[in-house]
């Protein structure tokens, strides 16, 4: 058994009552490993640290015990999955500059951002494989594994507003 450590955002209902009931709400419910962020009215943020077998596990346990305590919640993103150098460097606890260098100035082709504007961003699990298979560098694998596993939560949430007939047609002409 890991400890795992990812954010969930959910969209919540109109619900009566404050944080305090809330977080009583999802206590209840199995979410006693998070901590809670609101900023924006009817949305809440948790920082999980979840003890599991595996980062898939801790996740999907999360997203259920937040269902279970607030059935209507909708969940709309997880994180740590886009990242520009600062965060990547946060996660891997070392300095921007150190990951620039690794990225940006490197001999070897790092993967291809996801987003080319300011900042550029990568899918973090493509960032951490390149590091640790091209640059040899050391990377946890717990958190190779969040990673991958909020990656594969964010498309299955992009995936719910899909044209189906559309995706076949693009998907096609990406073989």
């Amino acid at each position: 058994m890991n400890a795992y450590d990812f954010e969930l955002s959910f969209a919540l209902p109109p619900m009566d009552g404050d944080i305090d009931d809330l977080a009583d709400l999802l206590y209840q419910s199995g979410c006693d490993d998070a901590t809670l962020g609101v900023g924006l009215k009817g949305h809440v943020a948790m920082m999980f640290t979840r003890t599991a077998g595996s980062a898939r596990e801790a996740m999907l346990s999360a997203i259920a015990d937040v269902r279970r305590g607030i059935p209507e919640a909708r969940l709309q993103e997880a994180d740590p999955d886009l990242v520009g150098l600062s965060d990547a460097a946060e996660l891997l606890g070392v300095s921007r500059q150190n990951v620039r260098k690794l990225v940006v100035d490197s001999s070897a082709s790092p993967p291809a951002p996801t987003h080319l504007g300011n900042p550029a961003l990568w899918h973090l699990a493509d960032l951490l494989r390149w590091l640790r298979e091209v640059k040899r560098y050391r990377v946890d694998g717990r958190l190779v594994e969040v990673a991958e596993t909020t990656r594969q939560v964010n498309l299955a949430i992009a995936g719910k507003a899909a044209d189906r007939r559309a995706q076949r047609e693009i998907l096609a002409l990406l073989r």
